[in-house]
């Protein structure tokens, strides 16, 4: 249901911009954006669809939803009870977190067509992979970073090919 809800803003939306002369939502987002909005939306609609979860209310709060009264206001910092979302274009779920935790978390492969033209007749954004597993701190590595990037990790080998296991829709 979240990934239909997704498909029908985007189609709402693109067809509205088309309409007026504009370009497609999905052409004018940079990629980075586009993964963020992504997984803001599934996590509001995840939470909209669901009995037991909910949007954790802490700004930039972690995880991304949170079992529903688990928390006061379903809001915290940094919780254990909930799911962390996330989106890639990369095959095989494998992304990039601010650390490594244990943790649920969730993420949705999504493909976007930025070469068919006219740009207009572009397919729309499909979903391909989507993973939910529990994870641990020792199913990660941490990445090297310059002096002015952000620290990020991701699950080492064994740990994406446990992940990978944990498959709930494929296309």
């Amino acid at each position: 249901m979240a990934m239909q809800d997704v498909y029908d803003f985007f189609f709402d939306v693109n067809t509205l911009l088309l309409g007026k002369g504009l370009e497609r939502l999905d052409n004018m987002l940079r990629p980075a954006i586009m993964s963020g909005v992504l997984s803001d939306m599934l996590t509001a609609s995840l939470a909209k669809h669901s009995r037991v979860l909910t949007q954790n209310e802490y700004f930039n709060g972690h995880p991304d939803l949170v079992v529903r009264g688990r928390y006061p206001n379903n809001a915290v910092k940094t919780g254990s009870d909930g799911v962390e979302i996330k989106t890639t274009r990369k095959a095989g779920g494998a992304v990039d977190t601010h650390g490594a935790r244990d943790q649920w978390m969730c993420v949705f492969v999504y493909e976007l067509d930025n070469e068919s033209e006219p740009a207009v007749e572009r397919r729309p954004i499909r979903f391909r992979e989507v993973y939910l597993s529990q994870v641990t701190v020792a199913d990660f590595r941490k990445n090297p970073r310059g002096e002015l990037g952000t620290r990020t990790a991701t699950l080492h080998r064994d740990g994406i090919l446990r992940f990978r296991q944990n498959w709930i829709y494929r296309d």
